[in-house]
């Protein structure tokens, strides 16, 4: 039996958005990002695998939650 290989990575981009969020891998294969977007206000899901179940969406988006702050970077 195959092990899975989860993992998280935590990743900041200021180039073409600002903000912060999470890529979650499955087999080494990544499968999701949620991304929170300071300068337009708003968090996103970007799924990169055609079926993800609810339950793995489910963990996701708690990863999410637990790992990166919910309000947003105010900017002057």
């Amino acid at each position: 039996m195959k092990e899975n290989k989860d993992r998280v990575i935590i990743a900041s981009d200021i180039n073409e958005r600002d903000g912060i969020g999470v890529e979650i891998y499955r087999n080494d294969e990544l499968i999701a990002e949620i991304f929170r977007d300071d300068t337009d206000k708003t968090r996103t899901i970007r799924v990169f695998k055609e079926n993800i179940s609810l339950e793995l969406m489910e963990e996701c988006i708690k990863t999410f939650k637990k790992e990166i702050p919910w309000d947003f970077i105010k900017y002057d």
